[in-house]
Formats: C-alpha cells, structure tokens, sequence
C-alpha cells in the first residue's frame, strides 16, 4: 500500500529546513539534527539525577546514538570514536570514560527508556501527520525475537534458561531422534545453552518504525511483554493490534479488549473457540466465543470474536478478529504489512550487526540492545522525514511509500557524516540530500535471488485450523445466566 503523505505535513517539513549553505559543514548539520530530536531542557527537566553528576542527560542521549551507529567490532572502540565525534560536534556535557559512560545508562536504563520510546512516539506521529493511520486505524504490530550473547558466566546466569532441555517437549523431542544424536556421557558432556537475549517488539505499520519494546532472557514470553506494555502505556484510540500465531489466548486478548482497543491475529491448532455451529466451514466469517474453562469458572465473561479464513500470497489461514466490520481484503492487507516488523529484526541483525552483542556483563548487554533499536528508529524517523519532503517537493503523484525507505543507505549516510565532520559540501551533497535519496533500489533482477539449498524443517509442522467446538448445554446455561444478569 502507498502512504502518500499530506501536502500540509511536508509543506511544513520543508520551511523547517532550508536549503543548505555552502559554508555549513557536516558537524553543523548533524548536530542541528540531533539537537532538534532531543532538546534542552524539556525530557529531563524533572527528572532527578545523582547531585553529584556533571553530565547532561540531552548530551548523554546523542552520545548513545552516536556510539550504537558505530561500525567497531568492540564496544570500547566505538566510545572512543564517539568520543571524537563529540569533540568534532562541539557537543557539551558527554561522559569522558567509557565505565561512567555506561554505568550511567545502566543505572538511568528505565529513566531513559520511558522518556525516549514516548518522545518517539510523539515524533513519529508529528512526522507522518494524518497518514499514520490507514482506514482509520492505527495498526501496530508486534512479535519477538531472540539475540545471541558472548558466553560469559554474567550472561548465562541472567539470560539462560535455568531448567533447559529438562521440559516434556525436549525429552520428547530427543526420543524422536535418539539415533542422530552422540552419546552423552561424563567425558563427552553436551554444552550449555547459548545465552540469548529476548526482544519483543511494537511497530508502527505505517511508518515502519518500532515504538516500544521490552526486553528478557531467553525463555520470556513474548505475550507477557505485550501484556505489560499494554499496562504501562497508553495507546490512542481506535489502535489495532496484529500478531502472527504466537499471540493468543484469553488474557492477552482480553487485555487488548480492557483498554477500549482491537485486534487481528492468526490462529490455528493452538487455540480453542466456541461456537454456535458444528461445520467449521459454515462459521468462516462468524462469531465465535473465546471462553476457556478456567475464566468461566471465575466468573469472567466470554470474549465475541469473528473468525475469518483469507489466502494470504498463496497460504489459506484462519484469522481472528474483535472487529466486526473488518473485511477480508483488509484483514489481508494488514497481516502482509505486519510483515514489516520481520525486516525490522533483519536490520537490527544484519545492517546494524547486532545479530551478537558485545557486552559481557548482563546488565550493559540489555543496554547496549536498548540503544541498538532505538539508534536504529532515529535513523529511519530521520530518513522518512526527509524523504516525506523529497517527495513533496518533487510533487510526485503517487506520494511516498515507507516500505522505499532503506535502513543500510540510511546508516551508510549517517556514517559517512560522521567520517567527513568538517568538510564543508555542496548543495547537493550533504547529510539531508544523502537521507533524502536513503532508498531501496527499484529494479528487476536478471537472476532468481532464492536460496537454492532450502531444507525443510522437520519440527515446524503446518498451524492447522483452529479447534472450534459447539457450545455445551452448561455452557450455554452459564452464557443465558449472565445474559440475564446484564439485563437486569
């Protein structure tokens, strides 16, 4: 789908930003564009730091993303080429030793999180104006994933799961391959599990850019987070969630529900519905019930959902909704551009090069992952402003579509900025000229880029239709019992 952006919101981007002089450098530049992202005296003003700190949390916030946009492999590294590019931007008040610099975020690590994620927030939604919502919907979307961590005893202790392997599933799962798998004995012991960090994710769908996260060990539960999410923050009106099959069940749903918002999520064989009818194919499109016992044992009321079945490219999947009026060509619409959110987890991984971590102390690892993705949604918030004016003023028909936004130009650009600090450029060769053209190439290739070798996995088995049963004759007690309670 195309998100043209309004004439009004790019007008004003452009005032905003006038044509570059020749005597401005690089240095001026990105620091007018970080200053402008986080000002002065307005996120922290009350705030309370330790009285005896002389840095500047503003100034400590773009040292942060100056130091997760580096390339060094170390971590220590990067600080020090930080450290010259807060020089070389005059940039006041930035921490001096690596050791304060991060047991500043560490000990901040949730100040700095709640003010950041709102403000960006606040900056996507100034930014894309009215086209951040499509139908009138906000839709965000949100999944999990995990990333690899040194093997330390700091990490393993913190992000490992304590009883790994020992669960039924594992112990069935070796039964199954018994005969592949070496002998273990006490010379021969397997190793311990590789420490993960686990990262669950929400995604403006229409922007492409993440704005809220949570992270954990490696055994979290990516429904627990949401959950949470959902209990701190509070989402505009008329939000509608979408998640892939692992976001199911009564409590996140009714979550979602309880705070006046919606969603849309597939499902299959690992939910239970109830319903009125006993053929699954006369309830595709009808109301189902979401009713497990335990909930109706307490006294909590059923959930009404709808249950549609859509071809999303070529797979047949069932889809649950707590919208009514939500069409099929809609529902289809939304899942494909949740799909945005795995190729936001490819560009942390891959662009940015966060598929393993560097830190081996626990607590600075979540820190350095904290940074990570919220150095990455500045980038791509800074590339879309700019291109949202780009289009504008090139007044292109069709508008300007997200999904054109290139996370590894953005970063290429960035980079080269920050290589080239005092280099005074042209007209058209600066910073704001490089992200505004930070695009992905429009082209057919001449070669299938598909994978030749392709195996298929044996353990992941096809999701299946979901498990919809008839209402019982105590269930159907129990519904009328509270449908006459409601009425009088």
């Amino acid at each position: 789908m195309s998100h043209s952006m309004p004439q009004d919101t790019a007008n004003r981007t452009n005032q905003q930003e006038p044509p570059v002089p020749h005597a401005t450098n690089n240095s001026d530049l990105l620091r007018a564009l970080l200053t402008s992202l986080v000002p002065r005296g307005s996120l922290f003003d009350q705030s309370e730091f330790h009285g005896n700190v002389k840095w500047c949390p503003e100034a400590v916030v773009i040292q942060a993303l100056i130091w997760s946009w580096q390339e060094a492999t170390n971590v220590t590294d990067a600080f020090q080429q930080t450290l010259e590019i807060c020089q070389g931007l005059k940039l006041e008040g930035t921490i001096k030793t690596y050791t304060g610099f991060m047991d500043a975020l560490t000990r901040y690590r949730a100040l700095f999180q709640n003010r950041l994620q709102d403000r960006l927030q606040t900056l996507a939604e100034e930014v894309v104006g009215s086209q951040s919502r499509t139908d009138g919907w906000l839709l965000i979307g949100f999944d999990g994933s995990r990333i690899s961590a040194p093997r330390t005893k700091s990490n393993e202790k913190a992000l490992c799961a304590p009883n790994y392997g020992k669960g039924r599933e594992a112990k069935y799962g070796k039964k199954k391959c018994k005969g592949m798998r070496r002998k273990r004995n006490k010379k021969n012991p397997p190793h311990p599990p590789k420490p993960q960090a686990w990262v669950t994710m929400m995604f403006d769908m229409s922007s492409r850019i993440p704005l809220r996260w949570r992270l954990g060990p490696s055994n979290a539960s990516e429904r627990d987070h949401v959950k949470a999410m959902l209990i701190e923050k509070k989402f505009p009106e008329k939000t509608l969630f979408c998640g892939d099959a692992g976001f199911v069940g009564y409590p996140l749903w009714s979550a979602i529900l309880n705070k006046g918002q919606n969603f849309v999520v597939r499902v299959g064989a690992n939910v239970e519905l109830l319903s009125e009818h006993a053929d699954i194919e006369a309830r595709d499109g009808g109301k189902v019930l979401c009713w497990p016992k335990g909930q109706m044992d307490s006294g909590e009321p059923p959930l009404t959902l709808w249950l549609r079945k859509v071809v999303v490219g070529k797979t047949a999947m069932w889809m649950l909704t707590s919208v009514r009026e939500l069409s099929e060509s809609q529902i289809v619409q939304y899942y494909k551009m949740r799909w945005g959110i795995e190729v936001e987890f490819r560009g942390l991984k891959q662009t940015l090069d966060k598929h393993m971590l560097r830190c081996r102390n626990s607590e600075r690892l979540l820190v350095e992952l904290d940074w990570s993705i919220f150095a990455m949604a500045v980038a791509e918030l800074i590339a879309l402003k700019q291109q949202i004016g780009n289009a504008t003023e090139r007044g292109t028909n069709t508008g300007y579509d997200p999904k054109d936004r290139s996370l590894a130009n953005t970063m290429h650009a960035l980079r080269k900025c920050m290589r080239q600090l005092h280099k005074c450029p042209a007209p058209d060769d600066h910073l704001l000229h490089w992200l505004s053209r930070a695009v992905v190439q429009r082209y057919k290739p001449r070669t299938n880029k598909q994978a030749r070798y392709r195996p298929k996995n044996p353990d992941k088995k096809p999701l299946g239709d979901p498990n919809v049963r008839p209402l019982s004759t105590e269930q159907l007690r129990k519904l009328e019992q509270r449908e006459q309670k409601g009425a009088a």
